[in-house]
Order: structure tokens, then C-alpha cells, then sequence
């Protein structure tokens, strides 16, 4: 929605170059008195109202006057974030008397779609892998995304699927360090319910799963080097490991030892492989993996 109101500004201005009758409004009265002024300018105005839905005055207002809006000449644009009613009064008045377009949140092969062409701008062609993994990570908040492809094309242009896990931070992935981090309080109720939450919402069990014993690995990792009293920067050389990855699980797994990290992620390996074997229902299994760690 953002992208679309951009583009009719920058079309507006560069046909109105004064730039003196774009103006953004919050008040009815302002509006209606901004569209009367006569210009210096032969120009058309550009009045910019945001979620005016919202505003039970403003719109009142606007839909008792509406039919003078809807015959000027002037360029009145409403944006309007969240759900609307069909059957608003001003709803059904703007889907009669203007051009509209819906911006639906993006799900499936249309959020793809978008993620691909977003990397097109920076003249990348994004693998169907990488883009898989952005989706998973990311979802359909398309403003992160735009950020996270950013800094992704900024790192190189041969994109990777190693490189979105190193570099994008999924929520996923975050609340995997937040019931480790219960597990390392010993606190086993906190850490199943931040599962339970994203079960509930319907994520994967053998997901969640995986998640933990890429984090357990890596947290593994780190305390091998530091059980060998390797400083600090000589892990970022030869972990592997991206720095972020690095300081997230230095501190962490020093709150584990060697042989419990171990343990956890021979833990890991038999619950997961019980799953796949259909020995273990996955939800039952992940339950009883943090009971039992």
C-alpha cells in the first residue's frame, strides 16, 4: 500500500511541480477549506487523508459532502490500514464513486512472487530456496522484508540459503533462544509453553525441532572452543559460525556443560528420529524433549 501511495506522489509531482497543493489532512475542515483555495498554480490538488475510517468525525463528515469531493477535479487519496465493513456507508459511497485497490495481506505463491521481484530491483535472481526460507522466516510482514532483502543484496549478489539463516533473524528462531534459555533456568514450564505457542498457530513440529538442534549445535560449538580456553576472536575466525550467531550463544552456552550439551543433542537425535519412525506423536515428543533435557 505504502509502495502505491509513493508512486502516485511521484507521478503527481512530477506533473505539479510547485509541490504548494500536496497536503496531508486530519480535519474535515481543513480539507474542505484546502480544496477551496485557489491556487497560484494551475494545478490540481493532491489531498492525502490517512485511515480516515478511523476518525468518526472527519468521516461523517466527509460522507455528508462527499458527492462535492467526488466531482471535483482535485485528487482527494484515502489509505486506510486493517479491516473495513462492506457494508459501511462510506465504504460502499467510495467503491461507487472512486477508483480503489485492496492490498490483501500476501500469502503463498503471491508472497513469493513479491519477494522475487523485490530482489529484482537489485538485480538479483533469487533461488526458489532462498526464497522459501525468507517466506518461513519472515512471513508476510512486507516492510521487514523489504529490509531484510536489502541487506541481503548488500552482502552479496550470488544470494545463498546459508546466507538468509546467517542473516535474517526469524521470530521462529528467536523464541527457540528464549526456551533454551528457560531450559538453561531449568524453568521446563516456560520453555513449553513459548512451544506451545507456536504449535497452537500451527507451525511445524519437526520445525521447532530442527531449530533446537541447530541451536544446541551451534551452542556446542562455541563451548568446544571455549573448554580449550580459545579466546573470543578466535572463535569468530574458526567457528564457522556468523558473528551474530557467535554472541548469541557465548554467554548461553556457558551456562551449560560440555556433557550436557552433548547429552541434549544426542536428546534431539532420538526424539526426532522416534517421530520419523512413528514411535512418537511430534507434539508428544517435543513435550517430552523438554521435560526430559
Amino acid at each position: 500500500m505504502r509502495e502505491k501511495i509513493k508512486e502516485i506522489i511521484e507521478r503527481y509531482q512530477k506533473i505539479h511541480k510547485s509541490g504548494l497543493n500536496l497536503k496531508y489532512f486530519a480535519d474535515f475542515n481543513d480539507l474542505k477549506d484546502g480544496l477551496r483555495q485557489n491556487s497560484m498554480f494551475k494545478e490540481k490538488k493532491l489531498a492525502i487523508i490517512e485511515n480516515l475510517f478511523s476518525k468518526p468525525e472527519f468521516k461523517e463528515k466527509f460522507l455528508r459532502e462527499g458527492k462535492n469531493f467526488a466531482e471535483s477535479e482535485d485528487v482527494v487519496l484515502i489509505y486506510q490500514e486493517g479491516e473495513i465493513k462492506k457494508n459501511d456507508g462510506l465504504f460502499k459511497f467510495l467503491i461507487k464513486n472512486s477508483r480503489s485497490q485492496e492490498f490483501s495481506l500476501l500469502e503463498g505463491y503471491k508472497l513469493k512472487n513479491w519477494i522475487k521481484n523485490e530482489f529484482k530491483k537489485y538485480n538479483i535472481l533469487a533461488g526458489s530456496e532462498v526464497v522459501e526460507r525468507l517466506a518461513e522466516y519472515v512471513g508476510n510482514d512486507l516492510w521487514r522484508m523489504s529490509n531484510e532483502i536489502k541487506k541481503l543484496a548488500s552482502y552479496r549478489k550470488d544470494i545463498r540459503p546459508d546466507d538468509v539463516r546467517l542473516l535474517v533473524k526469524s521470530k521462529i528462531e528467536t523464541d527457540i533462544f528464549e526456551t533454551i534459555d528457560a531450559i538453561a533456568d531449568k524453568n521446563k514450564k516456560k520453555a513449553l509453553e513459548l512451544l506451545h505457542r507456536h504449535l497452537e498457530k500451527g507451525d511445524s513440529p519437526l520445525y521447532l525441532l530442527s531449530m533446537m538442534n541447530y541451536q544446541f549445535r551451534n551452542l556446542l560449538i562455541v563451548k568446544d572452543f571455549i573448554e580449550k580456553y580459545k579466546p573470543y576472536n578466535v572463535i569468530l575466525k574458526k567457528s564457522g559460525l556468523h558473528p551474530y550467531v557467535v554472541k548469541k550463544s557465548y554467554n548461553l552456552c556457558q551456562r551449560f556443560t560440555l556433557q550436557e550439551l552433548k547429552k541434549n543433542l544426542q536428546k534431539i537425535f532420538q526424539i526426532d528420529l522416534d517421530i520419523k519412525t512413528g514411535k512418537i506423536e511430534p507434539r508428544v515428543g517435543l513435550d517430552l524433549l523438554i521435560v526430559e533435557i
